[in-house]
């Protein structure tokens, strides 16, 4: 187990602990030696963890101490920083700018251990990043997903032909080349996939389906899983 790991688990012993805890205890619970226990017990109580006690009677955490809201493990910090260096290759500049706001914000909030792991630049999300859909605010259509507002398309078809569609989005799909905003068209009547890089204007249309959004999101799925239950028969 890493130090990271090892120090937050330390804390959760002593946190749910109702007399002094050995490190004998601590060591067997986490399998390591008891030597390494009373390293991590003085690092934590030099980061100021209010950790008391001593070796032959245990350690104790003084009351009212708890973890700060923002408490990881190590493998869940390194999942963290590689879903953020995912959101890089999206072409949603709000997105990617509020993952770079989401970093800031959990670097000063959790223990030195876990922020080296975040800062340490050792994982890496590989590949080419999507261009920005300049003729769609994919801020907007997240927008209108939650608030359950259609959209007005200016859309041209894989064969070229331009169509203006209105719209109830339901769903972001984003890929390397381009997202793709899944949507009731009004046009069709029919769940229909929609490239950003295909969009030539979308905004607002000045209208709702308000309580139904979950409705459509479940006819995608639905006709998602029959098309690929179909391929695989």
């Amino acid at each position: 187990m890493r130090k990271a790991s090892r120090l937050f688990e330390i804390i959760q012993i002593l946190r749910l602990a109702r007399k002094p805890v050995t490190a004998a205890t601590i060591a067997e619970r986490l399998e390591v030696t008891v030597r390494s226990v009373y390293r991590d017990i003085a690092a934590l109580q030099a980061m100021r963890v209010p950790i008391e006690g001593g070796r032959g009677i245990g350690y104790i955490l003084r009351p009212g101490f708890d973890l700060p809201p923002l408490m990881f493990s190590i493998e869940e910090m390194e999942a963290i920083v590689l879903s953020l260096a995912l959101l890089e290759r999206t072409g949603d500049d709000e997105l990617k700018q509020a993952a770079k706001r989401v970093g800031a914000k959990i670097a000063r909030a959790v223990p030195p251990p876990l922020r080296q792991t975040l800062n340490a630049n050792a994982l890496h999300a590989w590949g080419f990043a999507a261009p920005s859909a300049s003729a769609v605010d994919l801020a907007l259509v997240r927008r209108a997903i939650r608030d359950e507002e259609k959209l007005a398309l200016s859309y041209r078809d894989e064969a070229g032909r331009a169509t203006e569609r209105i719209i109830r989005p339901v769903a972001l799909i984003y890929y390397a080349e381009a997202a793709n905003i899944v949507a009731w068209c009004e046009l069709r009547q029919a769940i229909r996939n929609f490239r950003s890089d295909r969009t030539e204007d979308c905004r607002p249309a000045g209208l709702w389906f308000k309580g139904d959004g979950d409705r459509l999101r479940q006819v995608w799925v639905d006709g998602w899983e029959i098309n690929a239950s179909a391929a695989g028969s």
